[in-house]
């Protein structure tokens, strides 16, 4: 698992450890780390060009220790100063006596325009707001010269709490972080303009109770799932309702089935008025026209996908006492009290425009702080929240780590993925993961299925739906 702290707990770490260290000894090793990577992504050292962007932060210092190794190497070095009153002044020297040599920033674009690599050690984890108007012209400069770049910890402009970006920003093709994840590295839209992000171990150990982000990872998900024992029966399985569809839209249930019937349950029961196009497809679903509350039993209910305007459907399902997500039109048909007032879990899964509405907010405003709506959401409505998008987020009603899912692919954004990926998760909560696992499994699962779907191709949803026992057993091993 990939576990991101806040900048708070990793410099209270980094204080802990720098107590015990020699002076300058964990520069060393981020440095040491750095120059290994930037190594890498140059192949040939020797003769190359690398010029460092050198803000007046530690950030800076790494990015001269670090440069001064591969000036040792034979790389032509310069460090464009943009603080040089401010640079640090042990790396500087280091990069002096390397062979390094310095700018201004004010020259900073001629030497940009003819690097093979730029290092950016503008801004570190401190920083705040997008970039002040000498570095956003260097981030210009460095976007128009081509050249591979590096950010050390993580890009100079992006909030590294939050993951938002407000300004102008410069985006790396790597990212080398140090010491622990930051949870702008895992959060859209910061995660975008960090590239690769490779992690490089400095010694400090931030207390595992602080986390504030996780990353499932194959080794977590497979722990997660469900596994039929030598008694299992379809009812000890758990059996998954799904309240969905209408006349205008009978895919929406077909989708939602399709995803559920491949998600550990041992039974899916459908109930709506699409029953014959869901029987034609998936003659194993058990189908009911007694509504909800006469429909059998069940271990969880999901409604919404497709739903139209049919409110009472949705407060039924509301009503009962097991486990419930709410999807598509369920999330604006639902009634705000009766979400918060049930006393078991519910799960919601909106999208951003559909999060911006319950929140009463622009789109736009999700999108750019999509950390802080879906804690929003969640504390709001007291249930768990998956948000979709580029970074599908799942958080809980209690607080605790957020939970970034690390799969996926742009394919996915297609008409009907959502309810399918409804369908995985209900089935998950059925065989009774509670709605934070379920909904990080079935985010996780279904973003492989769709890229074993899609291989850089569009795909359609029933596409994603099909792959989803290849990504479990991908998962699985």
């Amino acid at each position: 698992m990939r576990t991101a702290y806040s900048v708070e707990t990793v410099r209270a770490a980094e204080r802990a450890l720098m107590a015990r260290l020699p002076e300058g000894a964990l520069m060393q090793r981020a440095a040491a780390g750095l120059a290994a990577a930037c190594a890498g992504l140059l192949g040939r050292v020797s003769g190359s060009r690398v010029v460092l962007l050198v803000g007046s932060g530690d950030n800076g210092g790494d990015a001269l220790y670090a440069g001064a190794r591969l000036a040792r190497r034979g790389a032509g070095v310069t460090a464009v100063l943009l603080a040089p009153g401010r640079t640090h002044a042990a790396g500087l020297a280091a990069l002096r006596r390397a062979g390094g040599r310095t700018v201004t920033a004010d020259r900073g674009e001629e030497a940009i325009a003819r690097a093979r690599l730029v290092v950016d050690g503008i801004v570190g984890i401190g920083g705040k707001g997008g970039l002040r108007p000498d570095a956003a012209r260097l981030a210009e400069a460095v976007a128009r010269s081509g050249a591979a770049v590096v950010a050390v910890d993580l890009p100079s402009g992006v909030d590294a709490d939050t993951g938002e970006v407000r300004g102008a920003a410069l985006r790396a093709d790597l990212t080398v972080t140090f010491g622990a994840y930051k949870p702008g590295l895992l959060v859209d839209p910061a995660r975008e303009y960090a590239g690769v992000v490779r992690f490089v171990g400095i010694g400090i150990e931030p207390p595992p109770a602080d986390a504030v982000l996780q990353a499932l990872q194959h080794a977590d998900v497979a722990r997660l799932l469900p596994a039929p024992e030598a008694e299992s029966d379809k009812y000890r399985r758990g059996v998954v309702g799904i309240a969905a569809g209408s006349a205008r839209y009978p895919g929406a249930a077909v989708l939602a089935v399709s995803g559920a019937l491949r998600g550990g349950a041992g039974a899916v029961r459908y109930v709506g008025p699409a029953g014959d196009t869901v029987l034609a497809r998936f003659p194993e679903t058990l189908v009911s026209d007694a509504g909800p509350a006469k429909a059998g039993r069940v271990q969880a209910w999901v409604t919404g996908p497709g739903a139209g305007d049919d409110a009472a459907t949705v407060a039924e399902v509301l009503a009962t006492d097991v486990p419930v997500l709410l999807d598509a039109d369920g999330l604006r048909l639902a009634d705000p009290d009766t979400v918060r007032g049930r006393t078991a879990p519910t799960l919601m899964t909106p999208h951003a425009g559909e999060a911006a509405a319950l929140l009463g907010v622009r789109r736009e405003e999700v999108e750019a702080a999509r950390l802080a709506a879906v804690r929003e959401l969640a504390a709001r409505y007291r249930a768990t929240v998956l948000l979709k998008g580029s970074t599908t987020l799942v958080a809980g009603p209690g607080g605790g780590p957020v939970r970034a899912n690390p799969t996926g692919t742009p394919w996915l954004a297609t008409a009907g993925s959502g309810d399918v990926l409804s369908g995985l998760a209900g089935s998950l909560l059925a065989a009774g993961l509670d709605p934070l696992d379920a909904g990080s499994a079935a985010a996780y699962l279904h973003g492989l299925a769709g890229r074993f779907a899609a291989q850089g191709a569009p795909v359609g949803a029933h596409d994603v739906a099909a792959r989803i026992p290849e990504a479990w057993r991908s998962v699985r091993g």
